[in-house]
C-alpha cells in the first residue's frame, strides 16, 4: 500500500500562505461590493477573514492594494478570456478576430457584473485613493492587453496604427456604454438586447473600414510637379 509523502515545509508554509491571501481577498471582495471602496475599512475585510488587522498587513498594507490584487486578477481572467476567443477563429481573418474578441471583452464583463463595478476604478476620476503610480500603470497595462486584439484586428482590416488605437477607443466607449445599459437594466427601455448592438456595431465598422480600404487602393497617386 502506497503512502503518500508529506509535503515539504517550505511548500506546506507557501500553500498555507496562499490559503490564508485568498480568504483575505474572498473577504475584500465581498466587503467591497457591500460597502465600497470607501466604506470598506482594512478593519472590517480582517474581521470578515477572521484575521486581526495586525495580520493583514503582513499580506497587504493598504485597502488599496487589497484592491490592486482583486483588480489584477480580475484583469488577467479577462485577458485570457479575450485571447482564448480570438486564438479560437479557425481562419483568423481580422474581422473575424475582432468580432471574437470584442465579443469576448463584452461577455465576460455581462457574465461578471461585480468585475465590471470592480474595473470602473480604472478608469480617468474613478482610481481609488492609495494606488501607487507603479500599480495604476500596471493595472492599466493589463486593461490594454485586452484590447490589444482588437486594435491588431483593426490594423488588419487597413487602418494605419493612430487609426486603429483611435477606433480602439470608440469600440471600448461602445462596449462599456452597452455593458452599463445592460448591467442596469436601462437597456429595457429601449427594447433592445447588448449582445445583438454590440455585433451590429461590429459588421457596421467593418464594413466602413473595408470601404475605407477600397476607396485608398483605388485613388490614384498625386502627379509629381513637372
Amino acid at each position: 500500500m502506497s503512502t503518500v509523502a508529506p509535503l515539504p515545509r517550505e511548500a506546506r508554509l507557501r500553500a498555507q500562505s496562499d490559503a490564508r491571501r485568498t480568504l483575505i481577498l474572498d473577504a475584500a471582495r465581498a466587503a467591497f461590493r457591500e460597502l465600497g471602496l470607501d466604506g470598506a475599512s482594512l478593519r472590517e475585510i480582517a474581521k470578515r477573514a477572521g484575521y486581526t488587522p495586525g495580520a493583514i498587513y503582513s499580506y497587504f498594507p493598504s485597502k488599496e492594494r487589497i484592491y490592486g490584487a482583486l483588480l489584477g486578477e480580475s484583469l488577467d481572467r479577462l485577458v485570457a478570456s479575450v485571447h482564448a476567443a480570438r486564438d479560437a477563429c479557425p481562419a483568423r481573418s481580422p474581422r473575424d478576430s475582432l468580432h471574437a474578441s470584442a465579443t469576448a471583452f463584452f461577455d465576460f464583463y455581462r457574465d461578471n457584473p461585480r468585475d465590471l463595478d470592480l474595473g470602473f476604478y480604472l478608469f480617468p476620476g474613478m482610481q481609488p485613493r492609495g494606488l501607487t503610480p507603479e500599480l495604476d500603470r500596471a493595472l492599466n497595462e493589463r486593461l490594454r492587453a485586452a484590447l490589444h486584439p482588437m486594435e491588431q484586428s483593426l490594423r488588419g482590416l487597413g487602418m494605419t496604427p493612430s487609426e486603429a488605437v483611435a477606433e480602439t477607443a470608440a469600440l471600448f466607449a461602445h462596449t462599456v456604454g452597452l455593458l452599463m445599459l445592460d448591467h442596469t437594466g436601462r437597456i429595457r427601455m429601449f427594447r433592445q438586447r447588448a449582445n445583438e448592438l454590440l455585433s451590429r456595431y461590429l459588421a457596421a465598422l467593418a464594413a466602413r473600414t473595408g470601404k475605407q480600404r477600397v476607396r485608398t487602393a483605388r485613388t490614384p497617386p498625386a502627379r509629381k510637379p513637372s
